[in-house]
């Protein structure tokens, strides 16, 4: 008889030990967890540019100091400090606001890139940024609603309501909805509402100037009550996103492996869908149609993470959140005193990005 470790005692998946007495699981999971641990460092830093950069400079030194004092500054009209009140009013709630939207996007993007095991899927395929826009323009046109918080609510019931409407179309067959039905239903319906908002739009001038400045999706001017309306939400379909990842690993092994493993795929997929649509629809309502970021961080992060979505999701939230922060402080600098909007930077960034990846054979199928 032998004694020790031999290659055949080692589970599936994993390695013997090599020299050192490092298996390729603890390397994996090491190198995860340094992912996380860079993540979180950009964000920080991210963060504090958000707030330092702009038409106005704050400088780097000031903004600790500063910081201290925004709790007890939030909603005053009255703070004599300029710099502060830079940061409270305009740079704070868009900073929040870039990192739920980030975050939010890019965990919907590897939710529906997961559950249709299409790469080039993307939140926008179930017909959501349609469906707030449409229901946008509706509310400009016809109830001449103009605030920011009320615009963003009519954004969230559109997206909303349109991923009713896809699900609905989807189940006309037999009522089975699987990801296939899901994006010709979602690509039917995205036809359907662009030609209804371009008949709103094309028909008064005063819809079009409008809609042209909410359909770039764009993260500026954006107040505090836009952030406290998203927040619940995306928390909510963060911690379920979360909570579905072993899930979606089982779906990921095929329909029978997954059933035969005691898991209801039709319920799993749909309640998937549900998260992917209520992340979406916040991240639409407060920011717009951002394009991209669902699409490209999930690819992003599947380098570092491999296939398994307990990391994948973590790490999509936290990548999405950086990606959009960082884009917004350069849609800031480039341009300056003006700035470009968040979603033409990331169009300017991620398409590059995307294009480099299917060139390095970077988008595999799932």
């Amino acid at each position: 008889m032998t004694t020790g470790t031999t290659t055949g005692d080692v589970p599936p998946g994993t390695t013997a030990p090599g020299p050192g007495g490092l298996s390729a699981t603890a390397a994996l999971h090491r190198r995860r967890l340094a992912g996380l641990a860079v993540l979180t460092v950009l964000l920080v830093v991210g963060f504090v540019l958000s707030l330092a950069l702009g038409s106005r400079n704050i400088p780097l030194s000031d903004i600790w100091g500063l910081l201290k004092q925004v709790p007890g500054t939030l909603g005053a009209t009255d703070i004599e400090n300029t710099d502060l009140q830079v940061i409270v009013e305009y740079r704070w709630p868009r900073t929040l606001i870039g990192i739920i939207v980030g975050a939010a996007l890019g965990v919907a993007g590897a939710l529906i890139q997961g559950h249709t095991r299409n790469p080039l899927a993307d939140p926008g395929i179930l017909g959501i940024a349609s469906g707030a826009a449409l229901a946008v323009v509706i509310s400009f046109a016809v109830f001449n609603v103009s605030g920011t918080w009320a615009t963003s609510l009519w954004a969230f019931g559109g997206s909303c309501l349109a991923t009713v409407a896809v699900f609905a179309l989807a189940s006309f067959s037999g009522g089975n909805v699987n990801p296939m039905t899901l994006i010709l239903g979602g690509a039917a319906m995205n036809a359907v509402l662009q030609a209804i908002i371009s008949a709103f739009v094309l028909t008064d001038s005063n819809n079009l100037d409008r809609m042209r400045f909410w359909t770039v999706g764009s993260i500026a001017g954006r107040d505090m009550s836009v952030f406290w309306t998203a927040l619940p939400v995306v928390l909510i379909g963060l911690l379920l996103a979360f909570m579905t990842g072993p899930t979606l690993n089982l779906l990921n092994l095929g329909d029978d492996v997954a059933t035969a493993l005691g898991v209801n795929t039709g319920r799993a997929r749909v309640l998937g869908m549900v998260i992917i649509a209520l992340l979406a629809a916040a991240a639409t309502a407060a920011a717009g149609p951002v394009s991209f970021l669902g699409l490209v961080i999930p690819h992003l992060v599947r380098s570092v993470t491999g296939p398994d979505y307990r990391w994948i999701l973590p790490y999509s939230a936290l990548g999405g959140a950086v990606l959009l922060i960082y884009a917004d402080v350069l849609g800031r600098i480039i341009t300056r005193p003006g700035e470009l909007e968040v979603g033409i930077v990331l169009a300017f960034v991620g398409a590059p990005i995307f294009i480099w990846m299917i060139t390095r054979r970077k988008v595999v199928e799932l």
